[in-house]
């Protein structure tokens, strides 16, 4: 992955406290944002505010890589990122939600770092950049935001808290890893390798068109969209629509034809055609 960043992309300079310029947005757009998760603009940069917008933005927004499979080529500058979530009215994968995420918090206030990080595949990790997670300072601590892994995580983690930290979604805890990284857990079980050196959104790009393009990659070979409620969550895979309520789940088969307004209503995303499986179709289609 190249290291070359333009004078425009920066990445946050932890004696001046500069921010990533690539990373503010116009104020046209934070409103647009705001009123996509329902959430007011706040006053201050704290910790508080910080909880309660990824709170309404994981119960807003959802994982879903439907644009990969509807012929959408992912755009790694906060501008488009933002414009997908809050004027199309659209979710993402990791790359775009926590992205566009971190273009919000930092045109806030907030002191936003880019973080790559390494998903645990049950025998070993993935590669370098294979997952964007955020780093953000308020008041004076260090939280772990991440409002773009499948099971999104609902509150701010504090990355220097060596205990459990419970809230919505699960119980997470926060260890020590290898050459200064940290590794994430949820429920026991590990998630990610998070290395804490910032970086750029241009230092994804490779990572992120091999996600979205590569007949090898998870994102390719499956359809998703995804979304954490007050009880449960709901998901639609392929035609298969799961629903888990208090512990209950039910899943169900949908006719190809009520699919759509499937994502219409549980998702509030509109589309105007079925999207096709990436790697179900032929060569160069």
């Amino acid at each position: 992955m190249s290291e070359h960043r333009t004078a425009t992309e920066t990445v946050p300079d932890k004696e001046s406290g500069d921010q990533p310029s690539h990373l503010h947005i116009d104020e046209a757009r934070v409103t647009s944002y705001l009123e996509r998760i329902g959430a007011a603009r706040p006053g201050r940069p704290d910790a508080a505010h910080l909880r309660d917008l990824q709170f309404r933005h994981v119960r807003t927004v959802p994982f879903e890589n439907l644009g990969i499979h509807a012929g959408e080529q992912i755009a790694l500058d906060a501008r488009s990122l933002v414009d997908k979530i809050a004027r199309e009215r659209r979710g993402g994968i990791c790359y775009e939600s926590n992205g566009a995420f971190a273009a919000l918090l930092t045109t806030l206030g907030y002191r936003v770092s880019l973080l790559s990080a390494r998903v645990f595949l049950g025998d070993g990790f993935g590669p370098p950049f294979d997952h964007l997670a955020l780093r953000v300072d308020a008041e004076g601590e260090p939280y772990l935001v991440d409002v773009g892994f499948g099971r999104q995580i609902e509150f701010p983690l504090r990355l220097d808290d060596r205990a459990e930290q419970r809230g919505p979604g699960g119980v997470y805890r926060i260890e020590d890893g290898p050459d200064g990284d940290l590794d994430v857990y949820r429920d026991g079980v590990l998630q990610y390798r998070v290395e804490l050196r910032p970086r750029a959104l241009s230092d994804f790009t490779t990572a992120c068109w091999w996600h979205s393009n590569a007949p090898q990659a998870h994102f390719t070979q499956n359809l998703v969209c995804s979304l954490p409620t007050e009880n449960g969550r709901v998901t639609i895979s392929g035609q298969r629509l799961v629903i888990t309520d208090g512990g209950h789940s039910s899943e169900v088969e949908l006719p190809q034809e009520t699919v759509l307004e499937a994502y219409r209503d549980h998702f509030g995303i509109v589309l105007d055609r079925m999207p096709e499986l990436l790697t179900a179709r032929p060569a160069g289609v």
